[in-house]
């Protein structure tokens, strides 16, 4: 091998190295940056946390009571007089806990079952407003429990103890007639009862009232009967009063009657008949077959014939008036 060769071998080498000098310190330098920036992460990341867990802390010292609630101030479990009303309240960590409970008024609807007077079974829909007497929160809780406790023990056997006492009072009937009374001592049972508890009652709605299908039907029925009656009476009230108008009708037509029997006196008929009289003498027929004869009366005769006739009987026949007139 010559020395030119060699030369060149070494040349190369030399360039070799320094290529992979390069970069290493190239990877070097990056890998120092990674590693300086991860700890710059990890530091953030501690500061936020050791941040939190000092905020936490500090939280803990402070209670919020939310707007529409009372805090139940407790020391180690022990409930204390103490009623934190609304806003931010200091409180001891671990020695003090905060349960709250909700003053605002409360709605609870329910279904209930109960029997009438007359043994009908009766099915009430009720909706109670209530809340919890702001002064005595901390008794309620102590003595019942939260909210929902208050609910299960206390308001739903009120309410049907209260319906079904309230019912047995009133025949089926009753309740439907009479239901702003039934409601009035509904509202006044409950609002006695649940006041032994603290519990005021705002309000308090018989929203719907179930009878059964039998009972249904039986009322049915007697509206039908009842309607049926007052019609009859009716149609027999008419009748009466159309039989009392036929007979005064009748009463009336007799006693005309009998003013124009006894307003006909001679006189009278004799001026109607000459107001009537159409100049011509009226002409009779007396006998009979081939002894007919026929009679001119004149004025003066027919007045004699009613004057011998002044009880002016009915004549029946024409024979019975040549004869009434003729009569001597």
């Amino acid at each position: 091998m010559s020395i030119d060769s060699i030369t060149k071998i070494d040349s190369q080498n030399s360039v070799l190295e320094t290529e992979v000098t390069h970069k290493t310190s190239a990877q070097t330098i990056n890998d120092l940056n990674s590693v300086q920036k991860y700890n710059k992460d990890i530091k953030a990341i501690v500061r936020i946390v050791l941040l939190l867990c000092a905020l936490t802390i500090i939280c803990s010292f402070f209670v919020i009571v939310n707007p529409g609630q009372r805090g139940v101030l407790m020391k180690f479990g022990e409930v204390q007089p103490e009623i934190l009303s609304e806003g931010i309240h200091p409180v001891i960590p671990i020695v003090n806990t905060v349960e709250q409970l909700s003053v605002r008024v409360q709605n609870q609807e329910m279904s209930t079952e109960a029997l009438s007077k007359d043994l009908q079974n009766v099915s009430t829909d009720v909706a109670l407003n209530w809340h919890i007497s702001t002064e005595k929160v901390n008794i309620i809780f102590q003595r019942v429990g939260n909210q929902e406790a208050i609910v299960h023990r206390i308001i739903n056997p009120a309410v049907k103890e209260v319906l079904k006492a309230v019912m047995a009072r009133y025949t089926a009937e009753e309740i439907i007639t009479a239901r702003t009374e039934v409601k009035a001592k509904v509202d006044q049972a409950l609002t006695s009862r649940l006041r032994t508890y603290d519990i005021e009652v705002d309000g308090i709605s018989l929203v719907n009232i179930h009878f059964s299908q039998n009972f249904n039907k039986a009322v049915e029925a007697k509206q039908i009967a009842e309607q049926e009656a007052k019609r009859a009476g009716f149609l027999a009230i008419k009748a009466e009063k159309q039989a009392k108008a036929r007979v005064n009708l009748a009463k009336g037509e007799a006693q005309a009657h009998q003013l124009i029997m006894e307003s006909l006196t001679p006189a009278i008929l004799q001026r109607q008949a000459i107001a009537k009289w159409d100049g011509r003498m009226p002409w009779i027929s007396a006998g009979g077959g081939d002894n007919t004869r026929l009679f001119q009366l004149e004025l003066d005769e027919i007045v004699k014939a009613a004057q011998k006739n002044p009880q002016q009987e009915r004549v029946e026949s024409r024979s019975e008036l040549t004869a009434a007139l003729l009569k001597k």
